[in-house]
């Protein structure tokens, strides 16, 4: 009896209707139960029809549940098409499938996935309900649409300093008001530096003669061109980010609201002096995601609208599967797990966890560096200490419990200030040496005010 089937026999089995897909761009290998067909192992193509054929193969088979490895997007298709058929299809991180050593192929891949599956011993990863998933896919979308428009203005800038025009000095937002009606002009054949310069906004720091001194240029025609192919670019790239954005308002839409809209009126965002972003979402999603979560996230210092819309679309609305929010912060790696050997803690573990909701956390973490809040006083505090890239993480992983609490409870978020939390900090400080103190047999007695210390 070979090593792997004596062990086996200590093993219950879990799911006896069980299958196994190795997942491929160009093929999947399936695996069902040995006794289920005298061909337990097939192997099959990435077609439509291929995977509708899997799905007829294994209802044939008996299989009632299946388990295949995260490739990739390959899978996605395959996970629909037999979630629509009713099987409960499992999606499994590719980290926890460590095989035995031995010989590597596709056919013995499906195999021990399915071995595993029927034993019990693969955990899940995280799939919300569909409109999520969909919410999800359009944000994850929406950046790739930011990042590329960045890349224009980029591109124009290059364009622009090839003319030796160096409009990014005297104007901060070359694809501003001032800046576009300077580029639209110049696009339309008109050279003067100083009719040119007529176009400043009154709040722009730069005088019009200045702006005219950086705007006599070296006009050739390849340059005119490519400045000419940046901007169409980018344009059609902020027309698509506003049809993305209508898209996933309609998507978001379709969620449960926990708040009726009488609720915004009586809850509306702290008026800022800070101008929102071109590329911020629209005002709508604000108003959506206040009802949807039950609480108003951009109340929380560095939180901001794009933020809450990435962390909604990442992790869902429903926190119930989480035991509590040390758990949340864990998932979605914020939170290093300990090492214990021998009763004794010897070090902790780092996650290897790459997930987008995490990272706009650490994004809204690093803007708390200035901020005059209680956060803020936090993040000073602790960047004196740890560094900034400690303090980030930190402070995200604060975030993050924030962020868990209010969705699951839908309380309101209330800063106490950077003052309340100075306070709050040196009394704990006199708590602790008071302590210190009694434990040495000491009294600590505090100074008269205006005192100087000797």
């Amino acid at each position: 009896m070979s090593r792997s089937r004596g062990r086996r026999q200590h093993l219950s089995i879990v799911n006896p209707n069980a299958a196994g897909i190795d997942v491929g761009s160009a093929e999947h290998w399936v695996a069902v139960p040995p006794d289920r067909d005298p061909k337990p192992v097939r192997r099959f193509g990435a077609f439509t029809g291929d995977l509708e054929a899997i799905a007829e193969w294994l209802k044939r088979s008996g299989v009632d549940t299946v388990a295949m490895e995260a490739t990739g997007v390959y899978w996605i298709s395959l996970f629909q098409i037999l979630e629509t058929r009713g099987f409960k299809v499992m999606v499994v991180n590719a980290r926890h499938l460590r095989r035995v050593s031995g010989r590597k192929t596709d056919f013995n891949d499906c195999q021990w996935i399915q071995e595993l599956h029927t034993l019990g011993l693969l955990n899940a990863s995280f799939r919300p309900e569909n409109d999520v998933c969909a919410l999800r896919s359009l944000v994850r979308h929406r950046e790739n649409l930011v990042h590329s428009a960045a890349q224009q203005v980029q591109l124009m800038q290059k364009s622009l300093i090839q003319m030796n025009l160096l409009l990014q000095k005297v104007v901060t937002d070359i694809t501003g008001v001032t800046g576009r009606r300077i580029i639209d002009d110049i696009l339309a054949g008109q050279r003067d530096p100083k009719l040119l310069a007529q176009h400043r906004n009154p709040h722009i720091k730069a005088s019009e003669e200045d702006i005219a001194r950086h705007l006599k240029g070296d006009y050739r025609e390849e340059h005119l061109f490519t400045l000419r192919q940046a901007v169409d670019a980018y344009d059609f790239f902020m027309r698509q980010l506003d049809d993305c954005h209508q898209s996933a308002l309609r998507i978001l839409g379709r969620f449960k609201t926990k708040l009726p809209p009488q609720a915004l009126a009586l809850d509306s965002p702290a008026p800022t002096r800070r101008k929102p972003s071109k590329n911020a979402p629209p005002k709508e999603f604000h108003d959506l995601l206040f009802q949807c979560a039950g609480s108003d996230l951009t109340k929380v210092p560095g939180i901001e609208v794009s933020t809450a819309l990435t962390v909604v679309s990442e992790i869902g609305l429903d926190m119930s599967r989480f035991p509590n929010e040390k758990r949340f912060a864990s998932w979605i790696g914020l939170a290093p797990s300990p090492k214990v050997s021998g009763g004794k803690t010897i070090g902790h573990d780092r996650p290897n966890i790459r997930n987008r909701a995490a990272q706009a956390l650490r994004m809204a973490a690093s803007t708390l560096r200035k901020s005059p809040t209680a956060l803020g006083a936090q993040f000073r505090r602790f960047n004196a200490r740890l560094g900034p890239a400690k303090t980030i993480k930190a402070m995200a992983h604060k975030l993050a419990k924030i962020v868990y609490r209010l969705l699951k409870y839908g309380t309101a978020y209330v800063d106490a200030g950077d003052q309340a939390y100075q306070e709050q900090f040196r009394a704990r400080r006199i708590r602790a040496l008071k302590r210190n103190a009694a434990d040495l047999g000491l009294a600590l007695v505090p100074m008269p005010a205006g005192e100087p210390v000797s």
